[in-house]
């Protein structure tokens, strides 16, 4: 069952990419970069992994951002750009299961935000939906739990004001 609660704003480096419904696993990938990226410069990561979902047009392209948490603001470099996620009131929902799964659960996710008369932060735009802040967070470890249908992904998308 989804919640709402309070999030702070939360600094970030990220890799992007404008990807396909079925090429997503592209710009997934790329995390792995961001984590070389943040060892290169000893600067810890203060969270799990994500995906930001920040253009979609789930029929064309989509802009996303594989981003990891940092404690403190940087400055990026090459491929790996700054950003902070905004604060707000975000509807959040813990997922488990295969990541094929995730398309459904966020459905069911949007589905319970329109049952309880909740708004997202998104508008239309000239290349699809723009959200401000549309989250899948990554809790599992691949290292740790081989098994894709045990995966925890947390999914949060900030509401309007």
């Amino acid at each position: 069952m989804p919640t709402v609660e309070q999030r702070a704003a939360q600094p970030y480096v990220a890799v992007r990419g404008h990807v396909t419904m079925q090429t997503v696993g592209h710009v997934a990938a790329r995390v792995s970069e961001v984590f070389d990226w943040l060892g290169e410069r000893g600067i810890d990561a203060a969270g799990a992994p994500f995906l930001r979902y920040e253009v979609i047009d789930m029929v064309g392209v989509l802009a996303i951002a594989a981003g990891v948490p940092v404690a403190q603001p940087v400055t990026g470099d090459g491929e790996v750009v700054a950003g902070e996620l905004p604060a707000g009131r975000y509807v959040v929902a813990l997922h488990t299961g295969h990541p094929d799964t995730l398309e459904a659960a966020t459905r069911d996710l949007l589905d319970w935000a329109a049952a309880q008369g909740l708004a997202f932060d998104v508008a239309p735009g000239p290349d699809g939906e723009q959200w401000g802040a549309r989250l899948e967070t990554y809790l599992s470890d691949p290292a740790e739990e081989p098994d894709l249908s045990q995966w925890r992904t947390e999914l949060a998308f900030r509401l309007a004001e």
